[in-house]
């Protein structure tokens, strides 16, 4: 069953790994900005980190003769920790409130419900039912999404910090 899915981890996996590059490419540009900004850094490790899993768990997907309960277990570690990095950044930079834009509960809400689908696939995966692949695949297209946005709303606050 999941060599059916190698075609979307090697696209996913290879798009993650480009973008995390790209983004830290970026903000090598500006590094003082998103240093000196609490929301700025936060939302940077936040980026980093969700295209990173991403691509780990893509590669942990397209390890040799794997089973899905064993993939469930990596991915459950895997996705736990991120969803624990995600949250703990964002609500960080919101108590901060260094920077306004793209803080807010929806987004909060709608990443935290990205991460937790992934684990939801996870423990789909451990006990054994195969649609737990669907649920994470869905999940990391959405995330996918969510990072990219995150992203530019990244490049948009360093510009318009009046601080940066």
């Amino acid at each position: 069953m999941l060599d059916q899915w190698d075609n979307f981890f090697v696209m996913v996996g290879s798009g993650a790994a480009a973008l995390a590059g790209l983004i830290f490419v970026a903000m090598s540009i500006n590094p003082e900005s998103i240093i000196r900004n609490t929301t700025h850094k936060n939302r940077a490790i936040n980026m980093l980190s969700g295209f990173s899993a991403i691509f780990m768990a893509c590669s942990l997907a397209l390890l040799g003769k794997q089973y899905l309960i064993a993939l469930g277990f990596e991915w459950l570690f895997l996705w736990i920790i991120a969803t624990v990095i995600f949250i703990r950044g964002y609500t960080i930079a919101i108590r901060a409130g260094m920077s306004s834009i793209g803080l807010n509960a929806p987004r909060l809400a709608g990443g935290t419900m990205c991460y937790l689908a992934e684990v939801v696939g996870a423990i789909l995966l451990i006990l054994g039912y195969s649609a737990g692949l669907y649920i994470a695949g869905v999940a990391t297209i959405v995330l996918f999404a969510f990072l990219i946005s995150g992203a530019w709303l990244l490049i948009i606050g360093i510009y318009e910090d009046p601080a940066g």
